[in-house]
């Protein structure tokens, strides 16, 4: 397999592309494929250095998860050619994505490539504690997908996409 790098995209990379990051990089370690791999989130620079929400951390270590050690960033014009993928959670990242990128990117929307709706990710930031749960859902059965579409033959997603543990 061909190592693939995907770049999980969301507005202050402390919610929902970490997460994005972390269950995906939780689906392919278990499904023993982490040199298949390169994982990772950014954004804009408004929280660069900072670890994720403490409700993204919380909502990933109560399914088995740790982000704790991950730091947003601020997306590079290097990333448009280093990563095969980078993956927008809503269509206002998609845009601000596009129009920064160098010719031949591939940005993609989330609910489009990953989950085949359309959706938006929402941000849970400024909502209910409860909304950081269905965005955790939300990303886990596209994560699952997606590792699928890219080839995994084996996942801990078959039927079950409420937890990873």
């Amino acid at each position: 397999m061909k190592r693939i790098s995907i770049l999980f995209v969301c507005m202050g990379n402390i919610c929902r592309s970490p997460l994005a990051e972390g269950i995906f990089g939780h689906l392919v370690a278990e499904a023993g494929l982490t040199g298949g791999f390169t994982i990772d989130s950014g954004t804009g620079g408004w929280h660069e250095g900072e670890p994720p929400d403490r409700r993204s951390i919380g909502t990933a270590t109560s399914h088995g998860i740790d982000i704790s050690g991950q730091r947003a960033r601020r997306i590079r014009s290097s990333d448009f050619r280093d990563f095969d993928l980078i993956l927008a959670m809503d269509r206002d990242n998609l845009a601000a994505l596009e129009e920064s990128a160098l010719p031949g990117a591939n940005i993609r929307l989330f609910g489009d490539i990953a989950l085949g709706t359309g959706e938006d990710i929402p941000d849970p930031y400024y909502g209910v504690p409860e909304g950081f749960e269905l965005v955790y859902t939300r990303l886990l059965t596209g994560c699952c997908r997606l590792l699928e579409t890219l080839g995994a033959e084996r996942t801990s997603c078959s039927g079950n996409t409420s937890s990873v543990r």
